[in-house]
């Protein structure tokens, strides 16, 4: 989506000194490294005379440089080695025949080590571009964060388990509609790749019916289509059935806010320093898995006072494992951070989280938090809300949009 956003961000395409992003050690450090390890094996093997050639041992040095460096500093290493050795032997003397043969496996190995120098930035170059394709991707799937609309501002964090998958099997959106603002925060059975297709299915549900439809109960039949079909789909290509946990949330400017709860996590409220789970008794089946119960969704309604943070997170959070195996303790943590002011709650997060799983998370991570305060972040409104009331309006005259 981008680098980062505001305290929470997104994960992004890779930046300088950032996990994936291209950094190669400078000249004058090269130029160290040459001369130091050089004037150490040569005075070594002046010392030792001709019965013991350490010089021949510079071989690998190029070797080392084309892992690290660019082509050019690979070429200097190269012929920096072979004229110390071929200097050495001019020098030392010895068996003209050994020195030949060192001479010429120096400069050849220097020579492969320069073609492996240029393969391997070849290949990171095309690493970096399927990296900046998965962002631009990213950025038409998943809405930046913060966002704001007239009901809430909403701030999270969204970090992907693959280094390579900029998208992963957590996706979320906020829909600023005619009724209210819509929020999905939704976790795709299984991760990275192969759940982006569910993904895209259940983003592109939602966005059109929460826009639409007046009742959540609508939407969550509308989504839960949406998965049936791709799975059907994918069964017919020899991909596994998927489902879908997710929690819809609408808000309005009212104290109460409706949901419906899809075998989701259930959200946490933070107020007067304190933070508990909301209970959703009415929790039903993930998409999906509709076929398998006869309770239909039901739409439950909480309080969300103007004062009060609203937290939404998958299952990468509360199952993530520190190096004992130990679940995160998101629920004390949260009771501990009750007090931090919502635009800095999914920051402190993830920092802890970052700490408690050693920068190692085993799963996609998704939160989102949300809070009625004012922000320095544009209104999602004129766009969003004048295509939904055009519908709106062209439905009650009876024609289509």
């Amino acid at each position: 989506m981008r680098d980062e956003d505001g305290p929470g961000g997104v994960t992004g395409a890779p930046r300088a000194g950032e996990p994936g992003a291209r950094t190669f050690p400078s000249a004058v450090v090269l130029a160290m490294w040459l001369l130091g390890l050089t004037t150490v094996i040569v005075v070594l093997d002046l010392l030792t005379g001709a019965g013991i050639r350490l010089a021949p041992l510079l071989i690998f040095l190029p070797a080392f440089i084309a892992g690290i460096g660019t082509v050019r500093q690979t070429v200097v290493a190269s012929v920096w080695v072979t004229l110390t050795v071929v200097g050495s032997a001019a020098y030392v003397g010895g068996s003209l025949a050994d020195n030949v043969i060192a001479m010429v496996f120096t400069a050849g190995f220097g020579a492969l080590s320069v073609i492996g120098c240029r393969y391997r930035i070849h290949r990171d170059e095309e690493v970096t571009r399927l990296r900046s394709a998965a962002a631009a991707l990213q950025r038409q799937l998943l809405r930046p964060l913060p966002v704001r609309t007239e009901e809430v501002v909403v701030d999270g964090v969204y970090q992907p388990v693959e280094e390579d998958s900029m998208v992963g099997g957590d996706i979320y959106e906020v829909a600023a509609s005619p009724y209210g603002t819509r929020v999905l925060i939704a976790d795709v059975q299984g991760k990275g790749l192969p759940a982006i297709g569910t993904a895209f299915a259940v983003l592109g549900a939602f966005r059109e019916a929460a826009h639409r439809e007046p009742a959540l109960t609508v939407i969550v039949d509308t989504l839960e289509s949406a998965v049936t079909r791709h799975n059907y789909f994918a069964m017919q290509t020899g991909e596994p059935e998927r489902f879908v946990t997710a929690l819809i949330i609408d808000i309005d400017s009212g104290t109460k806010v409706q949901t419906v709860n899809c075998g989701h996590i259930p959200p946490y409220l933070l107020r007067a320093g304190h933070a508990e789970p909301v209970a959703l008794p009415g929790t039903g089946v993930p998409l999906g898995l509709g076929r398998l119960s006869r309770e239909p969704h039901v739409v439950e309604r909480f309080a969300f006072p103007h004062e009060a943070t609203l937290l939404l997170c998958t299952d990468g959070v509360t199952e993530a494992r520190d190096g004992n195996g130990d679940f995160y303790p998101l629920g004390a943590r949260l009771r501990r951070w009750a007090d931090v002011p919502p635009d800095r709650l999914a920051a402190t997060l993830r920092a802890d989280l970052a700490r408690f799983t050693g920068g190692n998370p085993r799963d996609d991570i998704a939160v989102l938090v949300l809070h009625r305060g004012s922000a320095r972040h544009p209104v999602v409104r004129a766009a969003d809300r004048a295509v939904s009331r055009g519908r709106v309006v062209n439905r009650r005259a009876g024609t289509t949009p």
